[in-house]
């Protein structure tokens, strides 16, 4: 049995056509309930979110300088061809599992294995890592007791287990009250992003934003070995900081803030109308996001001088620092609302991608079970949502926030090479969007997302592939000989002749 062998476009769109209708919650279907704007809110949900709040002020005082802004100008150009792709592929195929099904149907099972399984990496790190920020600005901002609550010096943090199991227990119990709790959060959040932006415009100084780009500089210790980035070992570069290499690792980093858009393709067989939403959901969530995030680090690194930023609460200090200390109330506010909503979008779209691989028999495909009466994967999502909550309670994560970009990264490359293969596959199957300038726009895609992965750490790579060597035991172990497509070769395969 092959491990290329590809899922049946028919089958794919068979599970959307069967599963799409409000009634079908009984006989395994996903419920359609999502509009345009649903999507959108759920897209700004889990991108606007620890990137805006913390990544900034990081990148900009030891990588990038005032040149962060160029950083995150190139992660949303380079995330807008990814979407592009994804906006192609989910119109003409709108199916849970967006990038493992888009990889399934076009490059092979092993293929679609190693996207699904990066995937469920990067939502399960990324929510994490948030829960624990959230918990973190939580307890600044009401005075709660940091063993509990904080990021450092706490053994269990409840509030990040607590936050978890609150949003996972939303999700579960279905998507249209998903929707509403991310709606009502997105817009709290867009609001004081957009007031940090008006604001902050007053009290940016010229001489805060030059020189624009520092002058390279040799990086401090720690950032040599297999902390520095892969280009710079395989061409035996001395590490270093600031200039415009500087400005390209900062957008492999802050190019996390854009990861997780690709939830939005997750809810294709969840979506009233599909073939003309998904795109508007895509690349709506990724033209908003872009403008506030240059907006907003424009606006931080001309209110305070790079060398001066707070890391952890960059935007807060920089209005303190301006002697508008009242604004940092609202930006506490606004990081928990955007922190809420990416922790509740990544826990949905898990439950999705874990759905979707079930349901293929990759993994045991008793846990794809759709609840009768709320229509979600209840099964999957809740044992997701209990590991993430381990994980977020028990373990440091900030270490392992690369993790989530590199994962993003690896899929956006599949799934912009998916375009053209599915192009010449299926030249007949319905494109209602179109990538433009194909196969020009998805090869850039592809090579823009690769040059980024290759701009993260040594380390970073080293994790990345031992998560892969796990995936790949239990793809071989299980999911190989046990999946619906071998099954279905097995019951085909012709009797052995009898042998006298």
């Amino acid at each position: 049995m092959s491990v290329l062998r590809t899922k049946p476009i028919k089958d794919v769109l068979a599970h959307s056509e069967a599963d799409g209708s409000e009634d079908t919650g009984g006989r395994g279907g996903l419920r359609r309930r999502l509009g345009a704007f649903d999507l959108m809110g759920f897209g700004i949900g889990i991108v606007i979110g620890t990137g805006i709040f913390t990544l900034t002020g990081i990148e900009a005082k030891n990588t990038a300088g005032p040149g962060v802004v160029i950083s995150f100008a190139i992660g949303g150009v380079v995330a807008l061809l990814a979407a592009l792709c994804y906006a192609e592929l989910a119109s003409s195929v709108p199916t849970a599992g967006s990038a493992y099904t888009y990889a399934y149907a076009t490059m092979g099972e092993i293929v679609a294995w190693i996207i699904g399984w990066d995937l469920l990496l990067e939502f399960a790190l990324g929510s994490a890592v948030v829960a624990r920020g959230w918990s973190g600005y939580l307890a600044e901002l009401l005075g709660l007791p940091s063993a509990w609550f904080a990021e450092e010096g706490s053994i269990v943090n409840l509030g990040a287990i607590a936050i978890v199991l609150i949003l996972g227990a939303v999700g579960i119990v279905g998507i249209r009250e998903s929707a509403r709790v991310t709606n009502l959060l997105v817009l709290v959040k867009v609001a004081i992003c957009v007031f940090v932006v008006v604001a902050g415009l007053f009290f940016v100084k010229a001489a805060n934003l030059s020189p624009f780009i520092p002058a390279a500089e040799p990086a401090g210790g720690g950032e040599d070995g297999i902390r520095q980035p892969v280009t710079q070992a395989i061409f035996g570069l001395e590490p270093s900081v600031f200039g415009f290499a500087g400005v390209l690792t900062a957008a492999a980093v802050v190019f996390f803030a854009y990861t997780g858009f690709e939830a939005v393709a997750n809810l294709g067989e969840e979506t009233k109308q599909p073939r003309r939403d998904l795109p508007l959901g895509l690349l709506g969530t990724l033209g908003i996001s872009t403008v506030l995030y240059i907006g907003v680090s424009l606006v931080v690194v001309g209110m305070v001088h790079y060398t001066d930023i707070d890391e952890g609460a960059p935007i807060a200090s920089a209005f303190k620092a301006a002697g508008a200390g009242w604004a940092a109330i609202l930006v506490s506010i606004a990081a928990i609302a955007g922190l809420t909503s990416v922790i509740l979008v990544d826990l949905v779209a898990m439950g999705r991608i874990g759905f979707a691989i079930a349901r293929d028999g990759l993994i045991p495909p008793s846990i794809a079970k759709v609840h009768p009466r709320w229509g979600t994967p209840y099964r999957i999502s809740a044992i997701m949502t209990i590991g993430v909550a381990l994980l977020a309670g028990l373990l440091p994560l900030s270490a392992l926030a690369d993790l989530v970009s590199i994962g993003a990264l690896c899929a956006f490359v599949l799934v912009s090479v998916a375009v053209p293969i599915l192009r010449r596959r299926r030249p007949d199957l319905e494109r209602p969007f179109k990538v433009p300038f194909s196969p020009v726009v998805p090869i850039v895609s592809a090579l823009a997302c690769l040059y980024l992965m290759l701009n993260l750490s040594v380390e970073t790579w080293i994790r990345f592939l031992a998560w892969m060597l796990l995936g790949g035991v239990i793809y071989f172990g299980y999911g190989h000989r046990r999946n619906r497509l071998a099954r279905r070769e097995q019951a085909a395969a012709p009797e052995p002749a009898a042998t006298h």
